[in-house]
């Protein structure tokens, strides 16, 4: 045990003491501060442009009765008697633009909108503020002033889920909780369980190549140094994993009006943090032993990585298939993919993440993860004891079958 636990700490602080591992545990936060910042700039720096340059919008009225600009808040109107009056306005950059209301235009309902500038698409805002004068005057003789206020914002939804069941789901919210929460979970999970993982296999490469595996199996078992390496690696991991969360929620506190009120109304369920640690575990111990097992069978770190990708690729899927998962999360495809240990760490954290998982399907797809790991280490210590010290060539399938046999 104690020569475990030597392997452990040493795997540990060689991981936390690299400035890869620095780098990437602080990028997030960085980055995280850096968007919010860059944002809080560009806010201020458009409303005072907003405040400062109110468009000035010129127009004429062939019909008769469109003068009411009092619903107009974003832009500023400017009536003349004639187009030629307008032109002459808007090509002294008096006025930004102007348009014509044409005498058809109740039957046509064609607007002529003149302006000096190139562009792709009317602004958005000049669009619908001139939508809300017409229609205003429109029907201002028509309807009493209630009607006429609803028939100039018709309506905003309010999005309401509900269970199966008819009633009112527990976990309600928009395209942040139900898209954002798990992307980042699952971005994170597959940053820190790659990079650690991807780490044992270079650690295994090093020290093979340098004939340094030697001296370390003189001193311990191949179990115990398989061990070693993967708790290590996993305990820098899953450090890192923590750091993430905890910054998460004060980048979330420092956000600006605007961000910070869409996170103020976002809750991150305790249960997805407590099962996204659990899986987190779950999930790298699955890919180290894997990995191990990859790191003592091929002769270089470059291999270790081609041999890793058919690997990683079904373990991406989730990533790939977010989107139909969240709107599918009873689908038989996402049943599967919740259940197939390869999967289900990275599953099992989107559907945690915008409902309810059934029990039974989380008991059994922790059984099947701790089962599939307990397999794979029994099954990968005789390989990894195997080929450990085999050099300069990459054994054939064939040859691995043979070893596990005789094993």
């Amino acid at each position: 045990m104690d020569k475990i636990l030597r392997v452990i700490k040493h795997e540990f602080v060689g991981l936390v003491k690299q400035k890869g591992y620095i780098i990437i545990s602080l990028l997030f936060p960085l980055l995280s501060f850096a968007a919010i910042g860059g944002y809080q700039i560009f806010q201020n720096i458009t409303t005072g442009e907003e405040e400062d340059e109110i468009p000035k919008i010129g127009y004429v009225d062939q019909i008769g009765g469109f003068v009411d600009t009092s619903q107009i808040v974003e832009i500023e109107l400017v009536q003349y008697d004639s187009p030629e009056d307008a032109t002459l306005a808007l090509t002294a950059e008096d006025i930004d633009e102007f348009f014509v209301i044409p005498p058809d235009y109740i039957t046509t309902g064609q607007i002529d909108r003149f302006t000096l500038k190139r562009e792709l698409e009317m602004s958005g805002t000049v669009r619908y503020e001139i939508s809300n004068f017409l229609l205003y005057n429109l029907l201002k003789d028509q309807l009493e002033d209630d009607l006429l206020e609803r028939a100039n914002d018709p309506a905003w939804f309010n999005s309401i889920r509900l269970e199966k069941t008819g009633e009112v789901s527990t976990e309600q919210g928009g395209v942040v909780s139900v898209f954002l929460v798990p992307y980042i979970f699952m971005m994170l999970f597959w940053i820190a369980v790659l990079s650690a993982a991807f780490t044992l296999i270079e650690g295994l490469g090093d020290e093979k190549e340098n004939r340094v595996m030697e001296i370390l199996l003189s001193s311990v078992s191949a179990k115990q140094l398989m061990l070693g390496k993967i708790i290590g690696l996993g305990a820098a991991g899953f450090l890192q994993i923590v750091f993430w969360f905890v910054t998460a929620f004060i980048v979330a506190g420092m956000a600006s009006s605007t961000i910070g009120g869409m996170f103020a109304s976002l809750e991150i369920p305790g249960r997805l943090i407590g099962f996204g640690l659990c899986y987190f575990v779950l999930g790298y111990l699955l890919f180290a032993v894997v990995f191990s097992c990859i790191g003592a069978i091929v002769p270089t770190y470059r291999d270790g990585q081609q041999l890793s990708f058919f690997f990683i690729m079904p373990a991406a899927i989730p990533l790939i298939l977010i989107s139909f998962m969240v709107e599918n999360t009873d689908h038989a495809l996402t049943t599967f993919l919740t259940l197939f240990p390869v999967t289900a760490p990275m599953s099992s954290i989107i559907r945690l993440a915008v409902g309810e998982i059934p029990v039974w399907q989380i008991v059994l797809n922790m059984v099947l993860l701790i089962a599939s790991i307990i397999a794979l280490f029994l099954t990968g210590t005789k390989i990894f004891r195997t080929y450990l010290l085999m050099y300069g060539k990459r054994p054939a399938f064939r040859d691995i079958l043979r070893s596990l046999r005789q094993a």
